[in-house]
């Protein structure tokens, strides 16, 4: 897939010298592990191979790699320790992986010291420091001390301003990595100059989870589409009955707002015309049917859009030169309450344009439903990339070095 570089206003690792040099990288290995410690997605961990690899064949003398994992709260917890993915870790790089205990300390600064080219160092779980989430400077400054170049790989964590992702580039030049430059690339042109017709899709529970992205993507999209139990605040906006389905109460007025101001920005707002409904909220509800909107008797809920909607959606998606999707249609987790976001998802893999897919739950459902490698791009960050959409600066990001400001060290390739 080719990348936009244009977008990136961050200095990456292609930009500079990396033979002999040392690195820490910080990455995203917060991974999913079961009650016995197995990995049970690999998927952040293959998608940081490319810049680790990248270091490796250009010559880079060590490479420290530093993550978390879970939420810890600042105290050492076997579960959550990194050492569960030490030997997927090194059949994915191919290199010896040497793990340190700590991310901190004297053992670890002699595990970095002894280190050879060609070997991987991986700190154990920074969240076992408070120091980490407190961006607290000694911490960063320690972490800084193991390398000559700071390395941000970790999308996922770029909306947090912690000591491994900002405190650490006062001490160091800093770049981004080839994941996060990817992420930044895609999301910004499909952000700042997308082409035409841009195609939004919100799902998910709460209208006040999305409302920051709703506001900013109103002034770019051309159409916005609205399923989960966000579109139930919309349909009580405009005097529909909803029966017992889940509302954002909360989020009515933003509703009401929303409506307002895509009539005045002349953005069409596409809300579902019909549901599956279910008299409870199981799989194998006593009774499961398809309403129009509006229809929905007092004694059942909205769990999924209906045929109907997800007919209409998908030929809006299928017509578009980009879309971004964030959020589920239903509650896709049970096979009677799955097919408005599968079929989401078939439009999305139809579609001849540039197809985004947010983290988290929209990112999750994809996977889950086998498409993740039929559109151009599935986010490693939730929270990051709703941020991001939401038109938020993100403080990780915003700590590396900008391309005209790079010059000043010595680590520049000149052109």
């Amino acid at each position: 897939m080719m990348i936009n570089r244009n977008y990136m206003k961050k200095e990456s690792v292609r930009d500079i010298s990396i033979k002999g040099k040392d690195f820490i990288v910080r990455v995203d290995f917060n991974v999913p592990l079961d009650e016995s410690g197995n990995l049970m997605d690999d998927t952040r961990m293959t998608e940081a191979m490319p810049t680790i690899k990248y270091l490796l064949n250009e010559g880079a003398n060590k490479v420290v790699l530093c993550s978390h994992l879970g939420r810890p709260k600042g105290e050492k917890n076997e579960k959550y320790s990194l050492k569960h993915i030490v030997n997927r870790l090194q059949e994915l790089v191919d290199v010896p992986v040497i793990f340190a205990e700590d991310c901190i300390g004297k053992e670890t600064r002699k595990i970095i010291d002894n280190a050879k080219p060609n070997e991987i160092v991986l700190l154990e779980n920074l969240r076992f420091h408070e120091a980490e989430e407190k961006n607290d400077d000694a911490f960063a400054k320690i972490l800084a001390s193991y390398a000559d170049v700071y390395v941000d790989d970790a999308f996922g964590t770029a909306h947090r301003a912690h000591a491994s992702t900002v405190g650490i580039t006062k001490y160091l030049p800093s770049v981004a990595g080839l994941l996060l430059e990817k992420e930044l690339s895609i999301m910004g042109e499909a952000l700042e100059a997308p082409k035409r017709p841009f195609v939004v899709i919100l799902g998910g529970a709460k209208v006040t989870d999305k409302i920051g992205v709703i506001k900013n993507l109103i002034n770019k999209a051309d159409k916005i589409l609205i399923g989960g139990a966000m579109s139930f605040a919309f349909d009580v906006a405009q005097g529909y009955s909803i029966g017992k389905s889940l509302f954002d109460e909360v989020g009515l007025q933003y509703a009401k707002e929303v409506l307002a101001l895509a009539e005045k920005k002349n953005v069409k707002i596409m809300l579902p015309v019909d549901y599956v409904v279910a008299d409870e909220f199981k799989n194998d509800a006593n009774e499961i049917k398809v309403v129009p909107r509006g229809e929905i008797e007092p004694d059942f809920m909205g769990l999924d859009i209906g045929p109907e909607t997800a007919k209409i959606f998908a030929d809006e998606i299928e017509k578009a030169k980009t879309v971004i999707w964030n959020g589920p249609m239903g509650a896709f987790e049970m096979s009677n309450y799955c097919k408005g976001t599968l079929e989401i998802a078939k439009a999305m893999s139809k579609c001849q344009g540039t197809t985004i897919v947010g983290g988290g739950d929209s990112a999750a459902a994809i996977d889950h439903l086998g498409f993740t490698k039929c559109v151009t791009h599935v986010s490693t960050g939730g929270g990051a990339s709703l941020e991001l959409l939401e038109g938020k600066e993100l403080p990780g990001v915003e700590a590396l070095n900008e391309k005209e400001r790079f010059k000043q060290y010595s680590l520049f390739v000149e052109e």
